[in-house]
This record gives C-alpha cells, structure tokens and sequence, in this order.
C-alpha cells in the first residue's frame, strides 16, 4: 500500500473547467474565470522593479569563474537605455532587427532588455548554428530572412566565420572580446544618452515585436515565431495564476537553459524579471566536464523554483542522496522543481520526490508541463503530486484547448493571448498553423490520465508528424514509445529512433550511453538482448512492442536535421536518412538485436 502523500510546499491554482463535447468527439476544454489584469508591456515591468527595489538582484553571472558579478534591476534599466538609444543610433528598428549569435551572459541580458525597452526586435540564435554547423546554411536562411542591422557575438575571434558567412556592409558587428576587424565593442554602447530611448519606450503597445524565437528546423529551414509584448506578459500573468508562490517573495532561480529556447528565454526569464526577483546564470550544463560547475553554484544558491532537463536530474539526484548539506541548500526555498525536454525514468522520478521528503519533510512539487514556442510557451501544467511522471497537466487559465480526433488520438489545439500571431515573412506557413476556428495546432497528441475526468491531466501521446501505421493498420505512438524504450533498457541506450512504418513489428535504432560504450562487446549485446527480452514481454500488443534493435555507430547530423539544437532527435529525418540502416534492420543481419 502506498504511503499518504506529506503536505505540499507551495501555493498553485485549484482550478475547475468548462467543457464543450461535440458529436465528432471533439472536446473543448478551458478553466473557469478570468485572467487577472496584468502590465501589457516587459518595460513596465523593469521600471516597476527598478523605481520600487533598485537595489535588488536582476541577474548574476560568477565572473571568470570565480565571484558572481551582480547588475541590480536599477542598474539594469539604466545600462539598458543606453544600449537602446546606441541600437537606435545604429538604424535598428523594427526592419532592422538584432541578431544575438552567442550564449547566455550578462551583455545577452542587457542587449534583450534594451531591445524591448526601446522597440526593436532581436533574435537570439542557437550558438550551435555558428559553432556546430559547417556550412552555416541554417544562419545564412535566417539572415537573408530578417535583414539584421546588427549582429552580436561575444567573442569575435570564435564567431568570425559565421559573422563572414552571413554579414554585409550595412550590418554592424557588436563584440565583447576579441573582436574582428571594424566591431563596435560592447562597453561603447554603454556611453549612448538614455533619453532617446525614454522617448522610443513611450512609442510601444501590446503588439510591439519584442524578440524572434526560431523553431530547431529539423524538417528544413528554421521557422521565426513572433514573440510580441502581449503574448509574453499574458504568458507570465498565467504563470502568476498557476504557481501563486511566486508571488509572495521575489522567485531566485539557477538556470542554464538557452535563451535562444523558448523554456528557458521566455518563461524562466522573464519569470525572474516580471516577478522582481533574481536570476543566476549556469555556466554548469548537465554533462560530464560540466556539471560540478552546476553543483557548485547549487551549493551557494537556494533556489524558489528550479528547471532541469531528465538527464540533469539523473546527475542531480545522486549528489543529492549523498551530501545532505547540499540537499538542504537546494530545498531551503524550494517550491516547485520542473523538467521538460524529454521523458523523465520512473526511478529518477521516485528518487527526487524521496529527497524532497527526507530533505523537508513534506512534499516538493516536481512536475512538468507542455508548452510550444508559438504558445510563449506556457500552456498546460500539472501541480497536483503525482505517483508516475509524465502528466503534463491542464490547460491554463485564459486559454481553451480543443482536443480532435486523429489517428485514434486527441490532437490538441489551443487559443488564447498567448498564442504567435504568425511566421514572419512566411505567411503560408502560418496560415497552416491555425485551424478554420483559430486554434493554432501544436501538432502534439494527448491521453487522459482519466478518460472520465480531463481535470485529472494528460500525457504526451507522441508528434502526429512523427507517429505511423504498421502493416496491420495500428497506429504508433513514436514519442511514448521511445521514451518507455530508452527507460526499459536501464541505461544502456541514451536515445533511440523508432521504425517499422508499414511493417510488421517495431524496430528501433539506437544510441548507446556513455557506460554502455565502454562495455565488452559480447557483454553489451547479452545485456541489450535481456532488457529488450523484457520490455517486448511485459508490452501490451504491436504497437507497444520492440522486438528488434540496431546499434548507430555514426552520430545524428546537425546538418543534416537529425538533431535539432536543443539535442533531440528527429525521427522522421533520422528514419529518411538512415534508410540503409532500417532495411538492414528487417534482415538477418547478425549485427541485430531480435527477440
């Protein structure tokens, strides 16, 4: 019998919902009530923060490596009327957007905040789109799209070659350190008089273009979702309903994620500044190498809400375990821990909620949600503790989901203030993203956690892009099926590709974890042949079942689409691509896993 679940730290919503059910089996779904009002622009946010806690944390970053370098909200908004008149000065605009090619940093911060503060719009860029890619395809689409007036790169001498690949004589070249030939250095922009941009900040509405966030553009060209004032401060407004302890001290949070990511660019960013409170930036990420550097700002830093990716939580949770002080630092303050990005195994899952508690002695939310970069992203969130992860919870206030039959599945579609208005300079594209009522359809399928009561949350039911039939006409929920995969084999696999479209049974291409690489050959394949043996055993018909696997020993292509930026897979490019490797998985070759 399971153990009561301890009290839950933290304030959330209670929410209830209106339903609309429809005789083709659409359900329309929203919660009841109002969005409370809110501040429709980010500058009245950071002048609210800098007139009324001048002196607070807006954001931190450890300085070389050693002592955390503070810019307080006061600070902030002055250096950010300075960068803005110098953009201006520059010929930026809204046709002349900025580029950002680099990483999270400070200068990022303040480039961002100067941008919405005085109405022109940025894109900041995967950095791998400069450093990983070879033949710079992706950023030439998207300079050629945009136009920018302005490029920023941290370090001029490492983006030199992607700054020569996409920029001409009318763009100015913004640089930190190192910088090339005729760069305008970052500290000058900080000399400009603020006045000019007091004057543009008046100039601005609800519908102003604050930034350009680009989809990973797996399936071809990156597609630049508009990112307006509006749908950004709804967006938080909504995430001040649903985590209400956000809202009774200023939220400090730790965070790595790219600000080129919606997640972690919009919401958590703009969470901290909204809210009042103090961002700190990870230069930690969770990978070997890297990940003491996380742990060693989590032991100085106690965090009120905390994200990380499943595989930062695997690494996190044995430190955890082991260094009671640590523990208690990280759930001092703690009122939520969330994840996205992937699925989260079952087991690491059970360990967190167990830390929490033996850390606490009450119950720490862990939780995830579902979100889009065209929904900004907020829009489904689960606060309810759950025994097995993965419900991503119900529509959030303000927004109404409609749920439609496809494929044997419930396609979501959502409205709301949150919600892009378009692609730009792409308007087929965006004319394709709503349906004929508006809906803009995420492409995401949904199961009920009770098909009864839809107030009990959903699961992810896998890409609609990426699902498809075998021979025997069953539908394959690729997304649920790969993620219970890499679970069932313990480990061993980090990630895999699912195929068998029109075959009789599921196969699935693999990539080996670290510690399986250095396994014994014949060791590895004993061990992959008894996981898959028991997965296969312990599934439910066809269409749950893996009954072959083939190890990749060439990695996924950046190039090529097959991993986007934020390191996911894409399935379809990679079973296109791979084309070899599926057929010779459907052969006898000795080089496959059957069971």
């Amino acid at each position: 019998m399971s153990q009561p679940i301890p009290s839950i730290s933290g304030d959330f919503w209670a929410p209830t919902f209106a339903y609309e059910h429809r005789p083709d089996g659409t359900v329309v779904m929203r919660q009841e009530g109002q969005l409370p009002d809110y501040a429709p622009l980010l500058a009245d946010y950071m002048d609210k923060w800098a007139d009324a806690t001048p002196h607070m944390t807006w954001i931190a970053r450890r300085k070389d490596g050693g002592e955390w370098r503070h810019i307080t909200y006061a600070q902030g908004r002055a250096q950010a009327k300075a960068i803005g008149t110098a953009l201006l000065d520059m010929g930026l605009g809204p046709q002349r957007p900025l580029l950002i090619l680099s990483e999270n940093s400070l200068e990022h911060a303040l480039l961002g905040m100067a941008c919405a503060y005085v109405g022109v719009p940025y894109a900041p860029l995967s950095p791998a789109y400069s450093l990983v890619s070879t033949d710079h395809a992706k950023l030439r689409n998207i300079a050629a799209l945009l136009k920018p007036g302005a490029i920023f790169a941290d370090n001029g001498k490492a983006f030199a070659n992607a700054i020569s690949a996409i920029n001409n004589t009318d763009t100015t070249v913004i640089n930190l350190d190192n910088p090339i030939s005729g760069a305008v250095r970052f500290a000058d922009l900080l000399d400009a008089d603020p006045a000019p941009s007091q004057a543009a900040r008046a100039r601005l509405t609800p519908d102003t273009v604050v930034k350009y966030l680009f989809t990973s553009g797996s399936t071809g060209s990156p597609k630049a979702v508009i990112n307006t004032n509006r749908m950004i401060c709804a967006m938080q407004a909504i995430v001040r309903d649903c985590y209400r302890f956000l809202t009774h001290e200023p939220p400090v949070v730790l965070d790595w994620g790219p600000w080129n990511h919606t997640a972690a660019g919009n919401k958590v960013f703009y969470l901290v500044m909204t809210n009042g409170g103090s961002y700190y930036i990870d230069d930690g990420r969770p990978v070997l190498g890297k990940f003491d550097e996380t742990l060693r700002n989590l032991r100085d830093i106690s965090c009120t809400w905390y994200f990380n990716v499943p595989i930062g939580y695997d690494m996190l949770v044995d430190q955890l375990e082991n260094d009671p002080a640590l523990a208690a630092t990280f759930f001092n303050k703690l009122g939520m821990m969330f994840y996205a990005g992937a699925g989260m195994a079952q087991r690491t899952w059970d360990r967190l909620r167990a830390a929490g508690r033996a850390t606490t002695g009450h119950e720490v939310l862990l939780a995830t949600g579902l979100g889009a970069t065209e929904t900004a992203p907020f829009a489904l969130a689960c606060t309810v503790p759950q025994e097995k992860s993965g419900n991503v919870g119900v529509p959030s206030l303000g927004l109404t989901i409609k749920l439609v039959p496809n494929g044997g599945k419930l396609e979501a579609r959502i409205k709301g203030p949150t919600i892009f208005p378009g692609y730009y300079g792409d308007p087929a594209q965006t004319a394709q993203a709503f349906d004929d009522e508006g809906y803009y359809c995420m492409g995401d399928a949904l199961r009920p956690a009770d098909p009864d009561d839809f107030s009990k949350g959903f699961f992810f039911d896998g890409r609609i892009a990426e699902n498809f039939k075998l021979a025997t006409g069953t539908w394959v929920a690729v997304g649920a099926m790969r993620a219970k995969l890499v679970d069932s084999m313990d480990e061993l696999i980090r990630d895999a590709v699912i195929v068998g479209e029109n075959e009789a049974e599921l196969g699935a291409m693999v990539l080996l974890s670290q510690a399986a690489q250095t396994m014994d050959q014949a060791i590895l394949h004993a061990a992959l042949s008894e996981k898959l043996a028991a997965a296969a055993k312990d599934a439910s018909g066809s269409a749950t079942r893996v009954r072959r696997i083939i190890v990749l020993s060439e990695q996924p292509s950046f190039d090529r689409g097959e991993v986007t930026e934020k390191g996911s897979l894409n399935q379809r490019a990679m079973r296109s691509n791979r084309a070899t490797s599926v057929a010779q998985l459907y052969s006898d070759d000795p080089a496959v896993i059957a069971v």
